[in-house]
């Protein structure tokens, strides 16, 4: 049985294709580095460059800076780890009595939405102090500060990410639910076998987002007296009188958020690329 071998025709599109492709990358690697060259050289022929240099990019105050900001970093990355499950637990549990059907839950619906509107419309850095300052207030007891920041970013996101579910299981066809109560499955077998793995497929990129968000924000514990990365640069800045320690901080919630920004670009493409496929999602 001999192979399929392609026409000359189909060889000479797959040459053109493969040019054209290397003809689209150079061009974008030109263009790319064209641009960065004529922003660095605006930037660095301003009049005042020296001085943000000196106050912001200084290299020696970084390396001075880096260890420390990167211990504080280490408590950023537990309570961000601690955060995404406890987010997940709550947020899953609002979404689930949020989609509750029947006269009989409509209590239940109602707390569940207005959870979702309070923690939403609320500023997350007063949700902070609210916690962070009167939780051992009212209960007389020294809490940890990693469980309180914790606490306090489970309240706000557990808000966005269970609308995100909501929205997820709600776009879920009805047909699904009714062939699945047909076969003889139970409410809870229903959504955990059909109605959540369709969900979390279209749900994936919001609770990215949603992901990329809280890293950022757990840096905002900082507030409550944890000795996290943003504590790390400040206690160098108020040494060397500089603001380099705060730019290291950044460049490493940076460097933390980039893998999700692109896993994240990935996954949206590939869905859509299913779906104007006509692929099953």
């Amino acid at each position: 049985m001999t192979s399929h071998q392609p026409s000359a025709l189909e060889l000479d599109r797959r040459a053109f294709r493969r040019g054209r492709e290397r003809r689209s990358v150079l061009i974008a690697v030109a263009s790319t580095v064209a641009f960065a060259a004529v922003v660095w050289v605006t930037v660095i022929n301003t009049p005042g460059w020296a001085s943000v240099q000196q106050a912001f990019f200084d290299p020696e105050v970084a390396l001075q800076a880096l260890p420390k900001v990167w211990d504080g970093f280490l408590i950023n990355l537990q309570v961000l780890g601690l955060s995404l499950v406890t987010v997940a637990l709550v947020a899953l549990l609002v979404a689930i009595l949020r989609t509750l059907r029947g006269p009989v839950f409509f209590p239940v619906r109602v707390l569940a939405a207005g959870y979702t509107d309070l923690f939403r419309g609320f500023p997350f850095i007063i949700v902070l102090y609210l916690v962070g300052f009167g939780l051992p207030t009212i209960t007389n007891t020294r809490i940890p500060v990693v469980l309180l920041g914790v606490l306090a970013i489970t309240l706000t996101y557990s808000a966005y990410v269970a609308e995100v579910i909501r929205a997820g299981i709600e776009a879920v066809h009805p047909s699904q639910r009714l062939a699945a109560r047909a076969l003889g499955l139970g409410y809870a077998q229903t959504l955990g076998r059909v109605v959540l793995p369709q969900a979390l497929r279209k749900m994936t990129p919001p609770l990215m987002n949603d992901f990329i968000s809280m890293q950022k924000d757990v840096g905002l514990i900082s507030i409550l007296g944890a000795i996290d990365a943003i504590a790390g640069a400040r206690s160098v800045a108020s040494l060397t009188y500089n603001f380099t320690p705060y730019v290291v901080a950044g460049i490493l919630f940076v460097l933390l958020a980039i893998p999700t920004i692109r896993l994240t670009d990935w996954y949206t493409a590939r869905l859509r690329e299913r779906e104007q496929t006509g692929a099953i999602l």
